[in-house]
């Protein structure tokens, strides 16, 4: 007996503007709601199409919340940013991929999630692993990847790349985010962000710029 998964995965091909609906839908209800409050009952109403359509975009809840939150950095941090140019100097690159960051992390939907991310910490693990994973550890693979390409190119020296990808978003960070976090000041600007990046980027190639 075919379930309704499988059923509906036969059939057309699936329409990349109901897909933008659900996951849109999605980021809206797991926010309100968090993981274990919203269903795909409730993700289907809210975009206006039927269960049968959600689930043939996306096999279960697990994978929506991922999509969902990879979607999201997909659009600031898409992967070709990552790719590294060698007609550019590597510091071009990194500030750029320092500003998406920053404009990622500063944005109101990225800051409403992280902020349920902590309430739900203890009462939701399993949210918190699909977020970390969709979200956060895509980004870091990504940057790992860009720093050994450039260590191939003697671009950069640097002895531990994943180690290195994780020091380079939390010099982005700082305590900069953690104000945003608690609520103590608003979001850095566009303004305030150039000189923030330019500052971090300039300290991780004093760690690993090649000499």
């Amino acid at each position: 007996m075919s379930t309704p998964v499988a059923t509906a995965n036969r059939g057309r091909p699936k329409d990349p503007a109901k897909r933008a609906a659900i996951l849109d839908a999605a980021k809206q209800l797991f926010l309100s709601g968090g993981f274990s409050g919203t269903s795909m009952d409730a993700v289907a109403k809210q975009a206006g199409v039927s269960k049968l359509t959600v689930y043939s975009h996306f096999s279960d809840k697990e994978t929506l919340f991922s999509s969902a939150v990879a979607a999201k950095c997909h659009n600031t941090l898409p992967e070709p940013l990552f790719d590294l140019d060698p007609s550019q100097p590597i510091r071009a690159t990194l500030s750029r991929i320092g500003l998406a960051f920053i404009d990622l992390i500063t944005s109101q939907e990225v800051i409403a999630l992280e902020r349920l991310m902590c309430t739900m910490a203890t009462q939701d693990p399993e949210m918190s692993r699909l977020f970390f994973e969709a979200g956060p550890q895509r980004t870091l693979t990504a940057m790992e990847q860009l720093i050994r390409a450039a260590n191939q190119q003697g671009l950069l020296a640097v002895p531990a790349p994943q180690s290195a990808a994780e020091n380079f978003f939390a010099l982005l960070q700082g305590c900069e985010h953690m104000r945003t976090m608690i609520g103590y000041r608003e979001p850095m600007t566009a303004t305030e962000a150039q000189p923030h990046v330019e500052q971090a980027v300039d300290m991780f190639l004093r760690a690993y710029g090649h000499s």
